[in-house]
């Protein structure tokens, strides 16, 4: 039987429907740039097998009003996934970005990471992430490039490190779950946005097109590893948290790094 959205999901819907029809992707009014577009002031590098702030092999670079995902420093990949931190948390807001996949996979990579990337919502504090972890527990936004094969690749779809979200009335089984998006190939530049409100609704956007929506993100499920068991509380609403750019294997480009806060959220 499936269940009927309860009262939150369903207000949380006409605000984000409201959010939608109010023309926020065409204003810059209450936009705040969260990268600057020449440096990496106000990010946080957490790579795995190293210490929280080494950004390691410069993986993270701003380079022509871009943040670049890069290799070249590396030898083999040894799983050293990685993630940019903003600063601070977040709780009710909609972010928006373009990104672009260039470039040939890091030798040692996994293969399912061939033209993925994405970014982390509501991701733990990255200051309390151990040397060896290897991803946030969070919700990620994924992003995923064409392989030239003619076979569908959407993207803008949701994977769960550490957490399970409800879609469609019920808690979702797997790790990841794809949207209805077309698929981009080659290195073009993608427009995503998401609008998170807290633990009720999460909407993903791709090219203006809605292309997915789920609620009541909260902490359970696996995938993650070496985490501090202490922070895993199955079962605890995702409220709020950090939101981290994406490095596993790839190399890749992030520009117009963009939020703004929404009604309901008790932003810091």
């Amino acid at each position: 039987m499936k269940l009927a959205p309860t009262k939150p999901v369903l207000m949380a819907a006409l605000l984000c429907c409201s959010i939608l029809l109010s023309g926020f992707q065409g204003s810059d009014k209450g936009w705040i740039r969260l990268f600057n577009g020449k440096n990496l002031d106000g990010w946080i590098a957490k790579i795995n097998h190293h210490d929280v702030g080494v950004n390691f092999g410069n993986t993270f670079r701003a380079e022509d009003g871009i943040i670049k995902v890069r290799y070249d420093q590396y030898d083999d990949f040894n799983n050293q996934f990685g993630h940019l931190y903003f600063k601070q948390p977040f709780s009710h807001y909609h972010l928006k970005m373009e990104y672009r996949f260039v470039g040939e996979l890091q030798k040692g990579a996994p293969s399912y990471t061939i033209r993925n990337s994405g970014v982390m919502l509501h991701a733990l504090d990255p200051r309390t992430m151990l040397r060896d972890q290897d991803w946030p527990i969070s919700v990620e936004m994924q992003f995923l490039g064409g392989l030239g094969d003619g076979k569908p690749r959407p993207t803008g779809n949701m994977c769960s490190p550490g957490t399970e979200i409800m879609y469609e009335g019920k808690v979702y089984p797997g790790h990841c779950l794809n949207s209805t998006s077309k698929t981009y190939e080659g290195d073009q530049w993608v427009r995503a946005e998401v609008i998170v409100l807290g633990d009720s609704l999460i909407t993903h956007i791709i090219n203006g097109d809605t292309v997915l929506r789920y609620s009541k993100p909260h902490i359970g499920g696996g995938v993650a590893n070496g985490f501090d068991p202490r922070l895993k509380i199955d079962g605890k609403p995702l409220r709020e948290g950090y939101i981290g750019l994406q490095s596993e294997g790839q190399p890749v480009d992030f520009r117009n790094i963009e939020l703004m806060e929404l009604p309901g959220g008790k932003n810091k």
